[in-house]
């Protein structure tokens, strides 16, 4: 397995109570989750507001430090590793954000935030390569001396996907990345994430509250609740035949097609 957490739980300091003068009770955000992504495979990871998803996400890049278990990247341990131990790894490991309008900085360019990605990882940032990142994700030329604000919701996804796969990394997470887009927007941004996973084998853990667009995009989906994973499996075989009835409200809760075996191989 390329990523593995095993066990693992997140404790944080609950900001409303102090238990002791000083010191703050703590709330449980993950419980006992396990998970594991191998090269070139999609898993969503699908929950309601607060189930834990988004944690969970960052937790499998380090950005969060488990309070328990394990996590495992290509056969090391990072649950505890320092940040310089943890600097080689971070070009491997990247995340695409849900709001780019946020994550991306205003006041630099393209162009610029993509070249502090390349050089802060030590790789080439010339305009050429820079130019060759945008195409890939499907934007102009032009792109690299636009500033934020003046793209789409649309292209500056494209630009938070330029960012993270310009960095040739195995594993990618990707929170909520098309919500706030129009359908026909997001079956774009989709079909990109598709042809990228295939073309650089990437293990990308798709993060939704939407089973219509995880049923579309991975072979494999967990549901979160309150923290916990309470039901995986193969995409297909949770739609035909979800075992928990949480999943089964979530499923129905949503305008699908009937679902038949085989589907996913169609």
């Amino acid at each position: 397995m390329l990523i593995e957490a095993r066990n693992i739980s997140l404790d944080v300091p609950d900001m409303g109570h102090r238990v002791l003068i000083g010191k703050r009770r703590k709330l449980r955000i993950l419980n006992n989750v396990s998970i594991a992504l191998k090269k070139g495979e999609t898993v969503g990871i699908v929950g309601e507001s607060g189930s834990g998803k988004t944690s969970l996400g960052r937790s499998l890049l380090r950005l969060y430090e488990p309070s328990e278990g394990q996590l495992l990247f290509d056969g090391q341990d990072i649950t505890h590793a320092r940040a310089a131990e943890l600097k080689p790894l971070r070009r491997r490991m990247q995340m695409i954000f849900q709001d780019p309008q946020s994550s991306l900085n205003p006041r630099h360019t393209v162009g610029s935030i993509l070249s502090t990605a390349l050089k802060l990882n030590g790789l080439e940032a010339s305009e050429t390569s820079i130019t060759a990142v945008l195409d890939r994700v499907g934007l102009p030329s032009s792109s690299i001396r636009r500033y934020p604000h003046q793209l789409s919701g649309g292209q500056r996804q494209r630009v938070g996907i330029a960012r993270a796969v310009a960095l040739k990394p195995d594993f990618v997470v990707a929170d909520e990345i098309v919500s706030g887009l129009d359908v026909s927007t997001q079956a774009q941004v989709l079909d990109l994430l598709k042809g990228l996973r295939a073309e650089m084998g990437l293990a990308l853990a798709f993060i939704s509250h939407d089973l219509s667009v995880v049923r579309s995009l991975c072979e494999r989906v967990v549901i979160m609740k309150g923290g916990e994973i309470i039901e995986e499996g193969g995409t297909a075989e949770v739609f035909v035949a979800p075992r928990t009835a949480f999943t089964r409200t979530l499923i129905d809760s949503i305008p699908l097609p009937e679902v038949t075996p085989g589907w996913l191989d169609s």
